[in-house]
């Protein structure tokens, strides 16, 4: 086999060419140039960020015939020999596969024999956490107090499984991810040596997907010019990592923002259509609302981006965003995150994110909207009330003028978009509803949820947002946010309803609504009720919530309701 890969061939061969780790090359370097260097170092970090490769070019570095030098020559016989493995002197143990107490002892027997080639023996022992406790304490003494021509280099990426003993013994040295410029700069002056064509912009998602590991970067730049025909494109690098495009993170956040909800729900059902991995969508998500946070409150924080590149759209995109939003926004995709692990439908869950995540921002867009002037009139306005309240109360008289009352909301004629509301079948409900059904099927509610959860999660997390409004002895109405989730409702009407029939001892139909489509009805249903009877009932309406007035009520209160509406009203007993 004549073709070598990327990482191997481009494998560092100075301390110069060690990338993103000048904090540890520097201070090896004036070590060996000093003559200071120790008996034993303790390489930690993640995968691919050049542990190895350091310690390989330390052994040449400390063996060089320049010696001391800050660089090896790699030019004499002995940084050859290194370099090609011909050195005895210099060993290379792999812990995984030899972490016994025989291997140990072994090594421990053989340091004491002086190098037969070049002046130090170099022992570097990888992945050194996978070694038994058995074999850590065989290395112990010797690792303390080994012969003058003996240097023990221990590389790990998991340093808290390696006993306090054997750290304590060695010149700790952290490696650190790369950053995405790093890498970026050295993949290009490869490909540029290779004559490969390929976009700046494909080799910076590369090294996005790589999360700071040399090694992988080459490996997946690999696998895209092994995918490619001629020119590597960023299409040819989405198709290999499975990651989505900038652009289209960018998409779906817009059409988020300006509450196209159609469009968000389109664009994630295209990637999912096209092969994505949900999972990744919603961790590329989540990292690029990330970078937009902190890009806003640090812009000069640029190359601590994670998941993106500051172009126009995403500059934009930070101007218009709120943090608020962005914050509820994270939250929202973590907890979807988190249910997504344990579903065989992560689809629903990532639909429903997106939902409450338009509906934080048509929150905090009302919030927005109040100006200065309207709160003062409000204050104002607030303040003459509780004087006329105080007077009313002390005099115990009737006002002399009532304010005008609240104009009264029509009922819609059609549910929103996507869901037709039964207003028929729900006018039914009300007229035979009673309390007792609705506080019967209420008590019982929490303990059904939780039997729900258990035995279908995609079910359990359409109900989350929804509420028993009204019943009548064979169905039960039920109120969401938004048309969707009733539709999502109806999809899981075979397991939801058998299980309730379980918990309340009776079958019920279940008859989803969107919540402000119920407030219209329920105030007409109400507005009727008043209209064709003026005695009260003792049942109320049947819907388990107080009507909004009652024929013996506190004369203060009744006219409270006048001056100031039902919803700034707190009436304690």
């Amino acid at each position: 086999m004549s073709y070598q890969a990327l990482y191997r061939v481009w494998r560092p061969r100075n301390f110069e060419d060690v990338v993103g780790q000048t904090h540890i090359t520097r201070t090896l370097q004036n070590a060996i140039e000093q003559d200071k260097f120790s008996h034993a170092y303790l390489f930690s970090g993640p995968r691919g960020t050049g542990k190895t490769s350091a310690a390989k070019i330390f052994a040449k570095a400390v063996n060089c015939e320049q010696s001391p030098v800050k660089e090896p020559c790699n030019k004499c016989r002995a940084c050859l020999g290194i370099q090609d493995g011909s050195i005895s002197d210099v060993i290379e143990i792999d812990a995984a596969s030899n972490n016994g107490v025989e291997q140990i002892r072994e090594i421990r027997d053989k340091v004491k024999y002086a190098p037969s080639a070049v002046s130090y023996k170099v022992y570097i022992i990888d992945e050194v956490h996978m070694l038994s406790m058995g074999a850590f304490n065989a290395l112990l003494k010797t690792l303390e107090e080994p012969p003058q021509h003996v240097i023990f280099i221990l590389a790990t990426t998991e340093p808290h499984k390696i006993p306090l003993t054997i750290i304590s013994r060695c010149q700790r040295f952290d490696f650190k991810r790369i950053s995405q410029k790093a890498m970026v700069d050295r993949m290009d002056a490869i490909t540029t040596a290779e004559e490969i064509n390929i976009a700046r912009e494909a080799l910076e998602i590369v090294a996005l997907t790589a999360e700071g590991g040399m090694r992988d970067a080459l490996s997946l730049l690999d696998q895209a010019i092994s995918y490619s025909e001629n020119e590597v494109t960023v299409d040819d690098v989405l198709a290999v990592t499975g990651a989505v495009s900038q652009g289209r993170l960018a998409e779906v956040v817009n059409a988020l923002h300006t509450q196209e909800v159609k469009s968000a729900l389109e664009a994630v059902d295209d990637l999912i259509q096209k092969g994505k991995d949900p999972g990744r969508f919603v961790f590329d998500l989540i990292y690029y609302l990330r970078d937009i946070l902190l890009f806003q409150s640090a812009p000069d924080l640029e190359h601590n981006l994670e998941r993106a590149i500051p172009d126009e759209t995403f500059r934009q995109l930070s101007g218009q965003l709120s943090a608020f939003w962005i914050q509820k926004a994270i939250r929202e995709l973590n907890q979807c995150q988190q249910e997504m692990k344990w579903t065989t439908s992560p689809k629903v869950f990532i639909e429903i994110a997106l939902l409450n995540m338009v509906e934080v921002k048509s929150v905090t867009s009302e919030s927005s909207q109040i100006e200065p002037e309207a709160v003062q009139k409000l204050t104002r306005k607030i303040s003459e009330l509780e004087k006329e309240l105080t007077s009313l109360k002390q005099n115990g008289a009737s006002p002399q003028a009532s304010a005008p009352q609240k104009p009264k909301r029509t009922p819609a004629k059609s549910g929103r978009k996507g869901y037709n509301v039964p207003y028929e079948r729900i006018r039914q409900v009300l007229n035979e509803a009673s309390k007792d059904e609705i506080k019967n099927i209420q008590s019982r509610w929490a303990d059904f949820m939780d039997a729900l959860k258990q035995n279908n999660a995609p079910a359990h997390a359409t109900l989350l947002n929804s509420k028993p409004r009204a019943a009548s002895s064979k169905a039960l109405v039920l109120a969401f946010r938004y048309d969707i989730h009733c539709s999502l409702a109806l999809e899981h009407q075979q397991t939801i309803e058998p299980l309730l029939t379980e918990f309340v001892g009776k079958p019920f139909t279940i008859i989803p609504i969107p919540e402000q489509n119920w407030q219209d009805l329920r105030e007409e249903f109400v507005r009727k009720q008043k209209g064709d009877s003026s005695e009260d009932t003792p049942e109320g309406d049947g819907t388990g919530e107080s009507s909004s007035s009652s024929n013996e009520e506190d004369p203060l209160v009744s006219e409270a309701r006048k001056l100031v509406g039902d919803d700034m009203i707190e009436i304690q007993e």
